[in-house]
């Protein structure tokens, strides 16, 4: 980018208007505490350098700067309640005796009608609690359920969702015979498929990266480390930059070595983005021999407000660019704004998501094979394999004779990892036990949020699971989508790693669905042995059978994973490509009547409350667009 490219580039982001975040309580708002979202894949191999932000001029920074930031979203805007004003003791000892007695009267009537709507209340919402938990916590009761088989033959199903999960199972094995929802296995259509794919036109010069050299060394997983790059992309054209290949920061919790080239095509990545910006594989000598952190030259998260603003890159990153001539930015996750960004540089961003990452032959002819398996050996790919695995979904149809009619598939997004379990200071039923384990996790992988519990007021478990923030059970999964009518003959393919609770926690799942299938089973040893001690790359195969799937359904929507599932299917799937995305809050309010609750009345309150969330709609105003891909920046209108 030339300098007058530079100066237009500061004019227009001059002029950016200061927005206003949604009030809205979200968890994926407590990222910073541990330095990446909260996906399956998003726990960092340690706390990004602490101390306060050289950018910040001595304000909050780091984990003090977050901590006020999850507390003002969760309590700022609670009014404190007026307390109770006393009553005036009424002197009616002077009335006259009728109006005394009428005022008794009234007063007992009053008295009856009272009583009554409380009896009522506490009907519809007794809540079952443990030994152990006050009944202001019951609402966070764990799901977790046994299941027996009687003499009869008949399953019997214990726990706080055990009446529920009875029920379920009766309605399910009445309607075996009985036609699903037609919307269950669809989008609405006409809206959605007005929009096609058109992030790969260019409307610029390529850029020359004059400026310097900018490295990124993504922490989390393979999806936070996903959007990292293409953040890094965005950022390299902004400051006229060179890129170098990223690479990807050890865990400890997943101990992955993997790096970019052992999952994306590095060649593809490089020539695809060619036209937009310069990719090198490493530094030049000169730059290699550096000591960057001696030089100034190193850039952490802590150095960095989550979604910056490109103008904040112009005023305090550039000038380190010209100057050291290298910038090493650590961690990065989530440190550019979606908004406001000049129009070409959001569709560069998502070009590099749609286009540029593509997974290595490896994974693609290995999740080929999976695909061909959950689709029964269909004669014919699915609708996103081509995008997904290349010439190998065709290859692996090919190399069968046994082709049949395709099976439809439901891909579940199981976000119940014991990370997700322990950020989310949500309670699961495991008592003292279960805290004691927790806490000793967070001590480990999220020492910001532990100190942050001893300095601040954290919301209880009960608030959090009332307002939606806590991660949905396996039981409360299966009954969602039991009562959303998917047959119990569905194949239900379960992505995710090692649920926290173990085989257990999934009886419940595999009683209601029987058909239930990972990659761990449709894939023989010898063919995952090649991802073994590789979690990025295992969860490149749950990626792609997701996306892949019929129907998907997440059960968290802070999961970068199942945003960026649900993205692509939108971008790609020309609305034939449903996707699941309950309403936690909704349920969790559902949920909460387990006890008294009846199965159809259950089945209406969670239906309506999933439909309002299949709408088609725009990207909303500084949402991502990896998971609102409909906006003018990555699609283009048919109508």
């Amino acid at each position: 980018m030339s300098s007058t490219s530079n100066s237009n580039n500061s004019h227009n982001l001059a002029v950016e208007s200061k927005q206003d975040r949604s009030n809205t309580v979200r968890i994926p708002d407590r990222v910073d505490l541990r330095g990446s979202p909260r996906s399956r894949q998003g726990s960092p191999s340690h706390s990004p350098r602490l101390g306060p932000s050289r950018f910040l001029n001595g304000e909050k920074s780091g984990a003090s700067f977050v901590g006020a930031e999850l507390l003002g979203k969760l309590w700022g805007d609670r009014k404190k309640q007026p307390k109770n004003a006393k009553r005036k003791g009424g002197k009616v000892w002077y009335q006259k005796r009728r109006v005394k007695g009428l005022v008794v009267v009234t007063a007992l009537v009053g008295l009856f009608f009272l009583v009554d709507w409380i009896m009522l209340l506490r009907l519809q919402d007794h809540r079952v609690g443990s030994d152990d938990r006050s009944s202001r916590n019951a609402s966070s009761v764990s799901a977790q359920v046994k299941v027996t088989k009687p003499r009869k033959g008949k399953k019997h199903y214990s726990g706080i969702y055990g009446r529920l999960l009875a029920l379920a199972a009766h309605a399910l094995a009445e309607g075996q015979n009985k036609r699903e929802p037609k919307d269950l296995w669809q989008e609405p259509v006409v809206p959605a498929s007005a929009w096609r794919p058109c992030a790969d036109q260019r409307d610029w010069e390529p850029n020359e990266g004059k400026n310097g050299y900018i490295m990124v060394t993504a922490n989390g997983g393979i999806n936070q480390q996903r959007v990292a790059v293409c953040n890094a992309v965005v950022l390299a054209r902004l400051l006229n930059a060179t890129l170098a290949v990223p690479k990807f920061m050890y865990s400890s919790v997943w101990k992955d070595v993997s790096q970019f080239g052992d999952i994306y095509q590095e060649e593809h990545f490089i020539k695809y983005l060619a036209p937009d910006i310069r990719i090198v594989k490493e530094l030049p000598e000169e730059l290699k021999s550096l000591d960057l952190e001696a030089i100034g030259s190193v850039v952490t998260d802590v150095d960095v407000r989550k979604e910056s603003k490109p103008s904040f890159y112009l005023k305090d990153i550039l000038p380190i660019l010209l100057q050291k001539r290298v910038v090493h930015f650590v961690g990065f996750g989530n440190r550019l704004a979606f908004d406001p960004i000049p129009f070409q540089l959001q569709r560069l961003r998502c070009r590099c998501n749609f286009h540029a990452l593509k997974f290595v032959p490896k994974i693609q002819e290995t999740a080929a094979l999976l695909l061909e398996r959950l689709h029964k050996h269909s004669a014919q790919p699915g609708l996103l394999d081509h995008y997904l695995v290349g010439p190998h979904a065709v290859a692996a149809m090919i190399a069968r004779s046994d082709r049949a009619k395709a099976s439809k598939y439901l891909a579940l997004h199981l976000r119940f990892e014991i990370d997700m379990v322990a950020h989310s200071l949500c309670e699961f039923g495991g008592g003292e036990q279960e805290g004691q384990e927790l806490e000793a996790y967070r001590q480990i992988h999220f020492p910001a949020l532990t100190e942050l519990k001893k300095t601040e007021k954290l919301p209880s478990p009960a608030m959090l699971r009332s307002e939606g923030l806590c991660p949905l059970t396996p039981e409360e999964a299966v009954l969602m989508l039991a009562a959303l009518g998917f047959n119990r003959k569905t194949q239900v393919y379960v992505a995710g790693a090692q649920i926290y609770g173990g085989t257990s926690r999934l009886a419940a799942l595999r009683s209601l669905y029987p058909n239930l299938v990972t990659k761990e089973n449709l894939l023989s040893s010898a063919e995952l042995e090649p991802f073994k001690n590789f979690s990025s790359q295992l969860a490149a195969l749950d990626f792609i059978a997701c996306t892949a799937a019929d129907a998907f359904a997440m059960t968290d929507s802070g999961s970068q994973l199942s945003s960026l599932v649900s993205g692509y299917r939108i971008y790609y799937g020309g609305g034939r490509m449903p996707t699941i995305r309950p309403n936690k809050r909704r349920l969790a309010d559902i949920f909460v009547k387990n006890n008294t609750i009846e199965w159809k009345v259950f089945e209406q309150r969670v239906r309506k409350a999933v439909r309002q969330t299949k709408h088609v709609q725009s990207r909303p105003k500084a949402r991502s667009v990896y998971r609102y891909p409909r906006c003018k920046e990555c699609m283009c209108r048919t109508d």
